[in-house]
């Protein structure tokens, strides 16, 4: 649903309630497995628009499913539990879900997998298993649903390998389709995505390889073996140092986080276009000379020495995660609507990066200093961009001090003329040196390295946290973060003006 007026644009979520689910260690026998914790969430994304969202979190033996709804009663809790579905094999310890749906009813369907190697596919209203799916040989740590075709699901597991699955009828006696293995990775994997065009797949790991894999055609008919993907398309080692934990793709760019690092990295491949027609399987570079650190099939083996074969275009601060590994985070990308990108640290602090911001704010910049402006004119700040308020000055500096102080002031504005030594404070178009360093250190889009603060950060009180993932509502309006100690936070961005009386049967068929 649209924001209800134009100031709302800006908003980024606010805590509107959290709460512990119960704690299911009872259910579990490894005694070296007693934090519980949430470990994935992920909203329902075929509801009919305007309805009230639905999301399912999955711990170890527990999914929750949960409904959301605005009221203008802002203590009342939004959250309404539906469905509690519980895992009894003895080998299941869950951490990871996807949602579908059944292509002839459109019944939704949630696939859940972890330690047992099996995507187990709910059906959500009769909390029933559908089907199981059985194939990989290790862990599974991560699904995904093609945004093309529901029927598609991905998942990615500790024998290196990544697996679609098929739920259409035809592959019913076949269910895996494609097998995304050969030489792409070497250790276990931690995360899979697709790509919005359902045509490309990101897949990385304990080995620090980040995987862009091209989907070929399935056939719409049973087959015998799945068709088998040997070689990437694109594949590096060079973004982090540490185990990659989580990837996505942000239209054609790709975001992605690794252990230790405290960042979460925005980059590109060169010469990558969706729109291009997909390579073909014999172009994709194999991975016989170890010494190449990354490979692309789409930068020409005949482009010039030293060409880029990526490019880092920017890194979103993150502290505090400290030597914790599988912790998500996830970009809002609805559209006519702000990106936005949510994370939680290990600390029960959340962070918030509105993308629009960015471009916004290089164009006020760039307003500011157009020498062609009218200084008698002043330029529309937006909201966001708070001055900040000069500290009280301690003793007066020697005049060398602020002589050199201002100098270097008025290089960085890019004012040559000669500084006044008398000028207590340099103002760069009427902004303070200390605001607009601030405003730099959240916006500036200039040094790819820089570690970008958070545009908007909640830290919660009475509870510790480790994020484990943040999901998006479909229409943008709600946030939730789990987590360690079975808990969740729910987030809203704005309220709407009435409540809606959907039930599970009417939004989730």
């Amino acid at each position: 649903m649209a924001p209800p007026s134009i100031p709302a644009v800006w908003e980024i979520p606010k805590l509107r309630a959290s709460f512990g689910f119960e704690d299911d260690h009872q259910y579990v026998s490894d005694d070296g497995l007693a934090d519980t914790e949430f470990f994935d969430v992920k909203f329902y994304p075929y509801n009919p628009v305007g309805s009230n969202p639905i999301f399912a979190a999955v711990s170890k033996k527990h999914v929750v499913v949960c409904r959301l709804s605005s009221t203008k009663e802002k203590d009342v809790n939004p959250c309404e539990l539906l469905k509690v579905i519980r895992d009894d094999d003895e080998e299941a310890l869950n951490c990871s879900c996807t949602w579908t749906k059944d292509a002839a009813t459109e019944t939704a369907y949630l696939c859940v997998a972890g330690r047992d190697a099996k995507v187990k596919v709910y059906n959500v209203r009769e909390g029933k298993l559908v089907t199981t799916l059985v194939g990989h040989g290790g862990e599974i740590n991560d699904l995904a649903t093609s945004p093309a075709n529901p029927q598609l699901i991905a998942s990615a597991s500790d024998d290196t390998t990544v697996r679609i699955w098929s739920l259409a009828a035809e592959h019913a006696k076949q269910p895996c389709v494609c097998l995304l293995g050969g030489e792409g990775h070497s250790w276990n994997l931690l995360s899979v995505a697709f790509h919005d065009s359902g045509r490309y797949v990101l897949s990385a790991g304990h080995d620090q390889i980040i995987n862009l894999w091209t989907i070929p055609d399935i056939p719409s008919k049973h087959m015998d073996t799945p068709m088998v993907v040997h070689y990437p398309h694109f594949s590096t080692s060079e973004i982090h140092s540490g185990l990659i934990d989580c990837v996505a793709f942000y239209g054609d760019c790709i975001l992605s986080r690794a252990c230790h690092e405290e960042c979460i990295v925005l980059w590109r491949i060169e010469g990558f276009s969706s729109e291009d027609p997909p390579p073909s399987p014999d172009i994709a570079p194999t991975a016989h000379d170890t010494s190449k650190l990354t490979r692309s099939a789409f930068t020409p083996l005949t482009s010039p020495s030293g060409q880029a074969q990526y490019t880092r275009l920017m890194q979103f601060h993150t502290p505090g995660c400290g030597v914790q590994f599988f912790m998500r985070f996830s970009m809002l990308h609805v559209p006519g609507q702000h990106p936005v990108l949510g994370f939680c640290n290990a600390q029960s602090k959340i962070f918030f990066w509105d993308m629009a911001r960015f471009t916004t704010y290089h164009d006020f910049m760039a307003a500011l200093q157009d020498p062609r402006r009218d200084p008698n004119t002043p330029v529309a700040r937006p909201p966001w961009l708070k001055p900040i308020v000069p500290r009280k000055r301690g003793p007066e500096p020697s005049l060398n001090r602020r002589r050199e102080a201002s100098a270097q002031d008025s290089a960085v504005s890019g004012n040559v003329s000669t500084p006044d030594p008398e000028k207590a404070e340099v103002l760069f178009h009427g902004y303070n040196r200390e605001t607009i360093d601030d405003w730099e250190k959240k916006y500036s889009m200039d040094d790819p390295h820089a570690l970008i603060r958070a545009h908007k950060f909640e830290v919660l009180s009475g509870f510790s946290l480790v994020g484990r993932q943040v999901a998006w509502s479909p229409e943008g309006d709600w946030c939730v973060i789990v987590g360690s100690n079975n808990r969740a936070v729910i987030m809203q961005r704005w309220a709407r003006d009435g409540s809606h009386a959907d039930n599970v049967d009417d939004s989730m068929q």
